[in-house]
């Protein structure tokens, strides 16, 4: 039973993220020969200011990229 488990920062639509489920899904299921009823997926959104690279934040990345 895959579990594919997805993390973004917030700031997308509904659509965007039914669609990300769905190409997921379809990929597991191509890719890993899953049954389709097995394959789980979970999309987490995390605020800009809880996701950081290199210690510096998604939102302080996007301050500075602000004209």
């Amino acid at each position: 039973m895959p579990l594919v488990d997805v993390t973004l920062t917030e700031g997308r639509s509904p659509e965007q993220v039914r669609a990300l489920i769905s190409a997921v899904h379809d990929a597991v299921v191509t890719t890993a020969g899953a049954r389709p009823e097995h394959v789980r997926v979970i999309v987490r959104e995390v605020p800009r200011t809880h996701y950081a690279s290199g210690d510096v934040t998604v939102a302080e990345l996007f301050s500075k990229e602000q004209p």
